[in-house]
This record gives structure tokens, C-alpha cells and sequence, in this order.
């Protein structure tokens, strides 16, 4: 019962009815990757021209986070290549990094020089810096 709340309310949880019906009519299994993300492709004619030749779509396992699907499954998806990584043997080229999930909102997230959140350096002053004082 949690399990039909969670789908019929929330999105991020994985997939929604309407997304389990529609892969169930017209969902054709394609493959899954390393994080148990699944991979499926429509099935007959595409009824929308916009999308392109076909539908392609992940249904994710677990919380809904872009950033877990793998490289080569990222190109099927969005039509850069036809051939799935299921269909053949596929090698991660050298400038490819694995996986590194979304650090957004916690401790790990990226701080850039001169944000507020980053902490500071105490930077030494250079040779022969004197402050400014006003004259008294």
C-alpha cells in the first residue's frame, strides 16, 4: 500500500503509475546498468514526431538522480547512439570518470574560491605588505 502512494504522489521515488502503465503497454525491455537502473524503449509507432525515430526512457532504482546513469547508457538515451550498451561490448574511454553521486546540500558539495561557504584560508601577506592606517 505505501509502495501505490508513493508512486500515484511522488515522482522522485522511482516511477509513477502513469509511467509504470505506459512502460507496461508500451515498453519494450532494453537493458539494466550497475546501479539497477532499467533501460526501455517504446514499442510500435511513436505517436509524438518530436521526440525522434523512438521513445527511449530509464526507470531509475531508487531516488530519481540524472546523475546515475552511466555514460554510455546517457547516449543511447539521447539518441547519439542507435546501439544500446546491452546489444554490444562497450569500453569507457580513458576521460571517463566513474560515478560520483550529487553532492548538492551536503558537506561534499563544491565550494569555489571566494564562496561564503567555503572555508577560509588564512592567506600570508606578501613581502614587504604594510596595512593602511589613517593618519592620526
Amino acid at each position: 500500500m505505501k509502495n501505490f502512494f508513493l508512486q500515484f504522489f511522488t515522482w522522485w521515488n522511482g516511477q509513477t503509475l502513469g509511467t509504470r502503465f505506459f512502460t507496461w503497454r508500451k515498453g519494450q525491455f532494453v537493458g539494466t546498468d550497475e546501479f539497477g537502473n532499467r533501460y526501455y524503449r517504446a514499442q510500435g509507432p511513436v505517436l509524438d514526431p518530436s521526440v525522434g525515430p523512438e521513445r527511449r526512457w530509464v526507470i531509475y532504482n531508487g531516488v530519481v538522480e540524472a546523475s546515475k546513469v552511466p555514460p554510455a547508457w546517457r547516449s543511447w538515451l539521447t539518441h547519439t547512439e542507435d546501439v544500446p550498451p546491452s546489444e554490444e561490448e562497450y569500453t569507457p574511454r580513458e576521460w571517463e570518470m566513474p560515478h560520483k553521486p550529487n553532492m548538492t546540500g551536503t558537506a561534499e558539495a563544491y565550494r569555489p574560491k571566494g564562496s561564503q561557504l567555503a572555508e577560509p584560508s588564512p592567506a600570508a601577506p606578501a613581502a614587504g605588505y604594510a596595512p593602511w592606517a589613517p593618519p592620526q
